[in-house]
């Protein structure tokens, strides 16, 4: 029986003898320090102040930027229409400046000087509100008085002074007279 007690222990020899040498153990890691953490911790915190200080400074820029285009805008906002209006200003004080004009001379002058005009109104987006046999609309026309008239009532039946939109926006609205059905012998409106 001493034979199989020793027989294992044989083996077991024999396996370490073959067995590969193991490396070392290597003692883990050591957990960093209380200040070595609180320094890491107050680097991390002072790069996110910094990137939070600088966001807000970009927005801060980005706000002043939009404010002072915004007064441009408004400042500037008729450069363009002004710029077009130049021509025409410039027309009719030639058409003043000249002497011994005669009326045709100078109604066609003043035609050219309209159709400058006209043409500056369509760049700029300026629109004549004409509304003659229209429906009335209390957006876009004044009406001063209202007159008996043939055919449907509460239609424009004359423009005192056209009206002028810019982009959908009523500038002026159209005064205009509208009609109202006409009133039979008896009172009432005629059918």
């Amino acid at each position: 029986m001493q034979d199989i007690d020793k027989e294992p222990a044989a083996i077991t020899e024999a396996a370490a003898i073959d067995a590969p040498t193991a490396e070392p153990v290597v003692a883990p890691e050591t957990m960093p320090s209380l200040e070595e953490m609180l320094k890491a911790a107050e680097l991390k915190a002072e790069e996110h102040h910094d990137a939070w200080l600088r966001a807000k400074a970009e927005g801060e820029n980005i706000r002043r930027r939009a404010q002072e285009d915004i007064a441009k805008a408004g400042k500037f906002a008729a450069e363009k229409f002004a710029g077009e209006m130049l021509a025409v200003k410039d027309s009719l004080e030639a058409a003043l400046a000249s002497p011994n004009q005669d009326a045709e001379a100078l109604k066609g002058g003043v035609e050219l000087t309209l159709k400058q005009l006209i043409a500056a109104f369509e760049r700029s987006n300026v629109t004549e509100i004409n509304p003659l046999e229209d429906k009335f609309d209390p957006h876009k026309h004044q009406a001063i008085s209202q007159l008996e008239a043939d055919g449907e009532p509460n239609r424009v039946i004359n423009v005192l002074q056209k009206g002028y939109a810019l982009h959908e926006r009523i500038l002026r609205p159209a005064l205009v007279i509208v009609a109202k059905a006409k009133v039979s012998d008896g009172g009432t409106p005629a059918a």
